[in-house]
């Protein structure tokens, strides 16, 4: 079983990533939220994986901590959900939110997810309450995922922000220019990209 990765990003085009372990390329398959966190091409990168061992093809995911892994072994379990719809679920909504949901038993904002209609969003809620107890406490396990995840949106956002200033953008612009199109599961590159789009375009 292969749980985990270190080596260099050498291809990154959602949802897949080509990475180099020494001279090994392994093909992962994440979600938006992991290609977040990650860096480009040539940076080093570590990730958290799943194996999927099926007849026709052995199948590597991969996740930025072991939160995001834990939560998708658990939604394959789950009655009609494969790994497409569990990287569909963990891209759209961050691991504390989803539990939320699911403890609330809020089917209207599991809808609002690609993939999940309201029989799947009902049969989510059914068969994912009793595994997420862990998430009702008052500190849930998950906290330090949360925090991680501001950290890196807060790295791509400050690297968008230097290279708009190595332009010759004003600090305080470049910052006016990245507010307007910030989101959260944009690369800096995209970031820079519709921020000079947005500029141009005025």
């Amino acid at each position: 079983m292969i749980g985990r990765l270190q080596g260099i990003i050498l291809e990154k085009q959602a949802p897949d990533l080509l990475i180099d372990v020494n001279g090994v390329g392994y093909e992962v398959q994440a979600p938006l939220s992991t290609f977040v966190s990650l860096g480009k091409p040539g940076d080093v990168a570590v990730i958290y994986t799943h194996l999927a061992i099926r007849e026709d093809a052995h199948q590597l995911y991969g996740f930025s901590d072991k939160g995001q892994r834990t939560l998708f072994r658990t939604l394959i379990k789950v009655s009609g959900v494969g790994p497409k719809l569990a990287l569909a679920i963990l891209s759209g909504m961050d691991v504390n939110s989803f539990a939320s949901c699911v403890h609330a038993e809020d089917v209207t904002a599991l809808t609002k997810l690609p993939g999940v209609g309201k029989k799947t969003a009902e049969r989510l809620i059914v068969e994912m309450r009793d595994r997420l107890k862990e998430w009702q406490a008052p500190a849930p396990l998950w906290a330090a995922v949360d925090e991680a995840e501001k950290a890196s949106r807060d790295q791509v956002l400050a690297e968008a922000e230097s290279a708009l200033v190595a332009l010759g953008y004003k600090p305080t612009d470049a910052a006016k220019m990245l507010n307007k199109v910030a989101a959260d599961d944009l690369s800096a590159e995209e970031l820079i990209r519709l921020a000079l789009k947005s500029t141009l375009g005025r």
